[in-house]
């Protein structure tokens, strides 16, 4: 893809995706993640949703066990779609980490 095609797509994407795209760069860049927070004191260093105990690999879990963004939203309140849009987006370019959280808790 030339820069130009790019410039174009760009173009095309919704303010709300131009974000999103932004935050994936920097954190890809950076490990940085908007809304995702590592703290060896909380959830064992697990990857959390801002200021929660809400691990991102419970999320993945949950999806996989068929929970809907909307039933998510539901069970846990403190949670906004954004977050959720932060999780899938930690875990697509996480995959070993969430993994291997995954396998451990499937040990336990």
């Amino acid at each position: 893809m030339t820069l130009q095609q790019l410039h174009q797509k760009l173009l095309a994407l919704t303010p709300e995706e131009k974000a999103q795209a932004i935050q994936l760069l920097v954190g890809s860049l950076s490990d940085i993640w908007i809304g995702i927070e590592k703290n060896s004191g909380v959830m064992g260093g697990d990857a959390c949703i801002r200021q929660t105990r809400i691990t991102v690999w419970q999320l993945i879990s949950l999806r996989h066990q068929g929970a809907t963004e909307a039933d998510l939203l539901e069970d846990y309140p403190a949670l906004t779609a954004a977050d959720l849009t932060n999780a899938w987006h930690y875990a697509d370019l996480h995959t070993d980490e969430i993994e291997a959280a995954l396998q451990r808790q499937a040990a336990a």
